[in-house]
């Protein structure tokens, strides 16, 4: 029963990550077509256009945020190698438990802040600095969200690391009696 529920979970989970995956690399190209086209308005047409810019930095927003769930869950976060290869894998099942809790804390906090954040651009109509006045909220909701997303995949990783660990437990059991 567990075991179908984490799979159903993980396929869900991962459907998710991947699609805000490829959404973040769309949103890359769009950047770079974006500054290619504020460039070009800027030193060839000589009559800069500051929506690139805007956009180009709203965009880059949305891909850091996008990405950081797909990443974690892809086991493609920045980890330090030559500390990490010498543990024993002991040592690694256990870290397995605990850096996802260390890293839920980070979570819940920037999760608390951000969405404090974002209910009050909402509330005051927050809107950006530039002559469109693109409002903010949304822009402000999407970080609690993704973060949200990256919780539950901290949490996923953290499920799985106990289950590492009463795997490795059994194991040890079962050799003990033979």
């Amino acid at each position: 029963m567990r075991n179908n529920v984490m799979q159903k979970v993980d396929r869900w989970g991962s459907a998710v990550t991947n699609f805000l995956l490829l959404v973040s690399g769309t949103l890359i190209m769009l950047m770079a077509w974006l500054q290619s086209y504020g460039v070009v308005k800027r030193y060839v047409f000589n009559s800069p256009d500051p929506l690139a810019y805007e956009f180009s930095t709203m965009f880059l927003l949305f891909c850091g945020i996008l990405a950081v769930a797909g990443v974690e869950k892809l086991n493609q976060n920045v980890r330090n190698d030559l500390v990490a290869s010498r543990f024993s894998e002991k040592v690694k099942i256990v870290l397995s438990t605990i850096f996802p809790i260390l890293a839920l804390v980070f979570c819940y906090v920037l999760i608390w802040k951000s969405l404090g954040d974002a209910i009050h651009a909402l509330q005051i109509g927050q809107v950006s600095q530039s002559p469109w006045a693109v409002p903010l909220a949304p822009l402000k909701f999407a970080i609690p969200v993704c973060y949200t997303l990256l919780a539950l995949v901290l949490i996923e990783k953290f499920i799985a690391g106990i289950f590492l660990i009463k795997g490795f437990k059994n194991a040890g059991q079962a050799e003990q009696t033979q």
